[in-house]
């Protein structure tokens, strides 16, 4: 009996045996690190970082920028770690991929069913919101928290925050506790979309997986995540996949399953600038489809100085990266907005509204979030957020970036110089009653006060 295989992915897993050999020193320091620096220099695009407009709104500095990615795409490919092999594609096989990439995709059922589209900068369209992040949350609060973000339906999408044990064990990497914790995680998605009422609801999956183990257990089995949810791929920066990661890939594919990929370029890692993140995030954008079959993919640029990029730099970055995308190529891409300050904070709200409308008016056809408290701490994460940051999101379709650039400039200096010391805020159970999945009366106030603030300098927020 023959069996159907996608050809893509096998010529993948070819060249993670046969293309050209590379250590990861050689590949961070020489390829990544000075093939960027050499990149920005063939370009003339060093120094372009324009810290007085964070939002880009040099049409010609975003198609200069993406050739650049491009090129860096075509001359670098990517490094499969596990082989020290680079898996590395023709300019046409490029071009192909982004051809062949889809423009549009359906997902979820009945009422909750959304189509997420390509986007243009300035685009009326209206993107596509998930949450949650993999913030590390208590076994106990996963459901709680998640019921509250599904009441809001503004929010289309979920996937939820990471599970820190499975039935009060620890969940152990590579080992049958994280098998266990992935279909724990898609029973819990079950439970919550029933008894949110929105049976339709489509998932990002698996999360808890800190290895293939977690969407082997959850993804595309029986009772678990259905293969019309989609799996995650995330790989390791900078322009690296792993087997961990194809294992991902091929168990989607051999689930029918549609798979969603992300990355990070890192401004202060050994893309080194916010010029260089910019070239190597196109890049990322580039390869996810050839190399991981990407049905849509992201993540954006993100400033490890401080692990958040709501500052200018990195808002600048990435406002430059998506609207490179979205003049020239038709990808579905989605954006990560990553705070620092925690919930119950009005930084927290500060930087969701800066972040989300940059992103918006630059093309992201969808973004998930919220990543509150920089994602590092435990708990420290609230529906209420994820609403504000889904309404900022949608509001902002159609808006020019030259108001969203007047209008940041307003804003970042309400948070910028506490980027590096952020306030922590609070906790899921200290900001929100578990019974009414309503906020506190604080929580509520600082929102109410914040909402006002944007909606008086033009974020047109219902």
């Amino acid at each position: 009996m023959s069996m159907s295989i996608p050809p893509g992915i096998l010529e993948v897993l070819d060249r993670t045996c046969t293309g050209p050999v590379c250590t990861e020193r050689d590949w961070d320091i020489k390829v990544i690190g000075e093939g960027v620096l050499q990149k920005l220099k063939e370009h003339g695009l060093s120094k372009t970082f324009d810290k007085d407009n964070p939002i880009n709104c040099d049409d010609g500095l975003a198609d200069d920028f993406y050739r650049a990615g491009f090129e860096f795409a075509v001359e670098t490919g990517m490094l499969c770690s596990d082989t020290g092999r680079v898996v590395r594609f023709t300019e046409e096989e490029l071009k192909e991929a982004l051809k062949d990439s889809p423009s549009e995709l359906t997902l979820g059922e009945g009422l909750d069913r959304f189509t997420m589209r390509a986007r243009k900068p300035e685009d009326e369209k209206v993107p596509i919101y998930a949450s949650t992040l993999g913030i590390g949350i208590s076994e106990d609060l996963w459901v709680p928290l998640m019921l509250g973000v599904a009441q809001y339906r503004v929010i289309d999408m979920l996937e939820g925050p990471t599970l820190e044990t499975v039935y009060g064990r620890p969940i152990i990497s590579r080992t049958p506790y994280e098998t266990l914790a992935g279909y724990l995680q898609a029973k819990m998605h079950q439970e919550v979309i029933r008894r949110a009422g929105r049976p339709g609801m489509a998932a990002g999956a698996v999360i808890t997986s800190p290895t293939e183990y977690g969407q082997f257990g959850g993804y595309g089995v029986v009772g678990g995540y259905k293969p019309t949810d989609v799996a995650i791929v995330l790989f390791p920066s900078e322009l690296k996949t792993s087997y961990s990661c194809l294992h991902k890939v091929v168990h989607a594919i051999n689930c029918g399953g549609i798979i969603r990929t992300g990355s990070w370029s890192m401004i202060g890692g050994y893309s080194g600038s916010p010029e260089g993140s910019i070239i190597s995030a196109i890049a990322i954008f580039i390869l996810e489809r050839p190399v991981h079959q990407a049905v849509y993919g992201g993540c954006g640029a993100y400033d490890l100085r401080y692990f958040g990029n709501c500052g200018r730099e990195a808002l600048w970055a990435n406002s430059v990266v998506f609207q490179a995308l979205g003049r020239n190529t038709h990808l579905l891409t989605e954006a990560i907005i990553n705070q620092v300050a925690g919930p119950c904070t009005e930084m927290l709200l500060y930087e969701s509204a800066v972040g989300m409308m940059s992103i918006s008016v630059s093309s992201a056809s969808m973004a998930i979030g919220p990543r509150s408290a920089g994602g590092k701490y435990s708990n420290y994460i609230s529906p209420l957020e994820a609403k504000f940051c889904a309404e900022v999101f949608k509001s902002c379709a159609g808006m020019k970036r030259k108001t969203a650039n007047d209008i940041a400039k307003a804003l970042l200096p309400k948070y910028e110089n506490r980027l590096f010391h952020p306030p922590l805020g609070k906790k899921f159970t200290e900001c929100f009653d578990l019974k009414t999945l309503k906020p506190t009366k604080e929580w509520r106030e600082i929102y109410d006060k914040v909402k006002r603030e944007i909606i008086d300098l033009g974020i047109p927020v219902e």
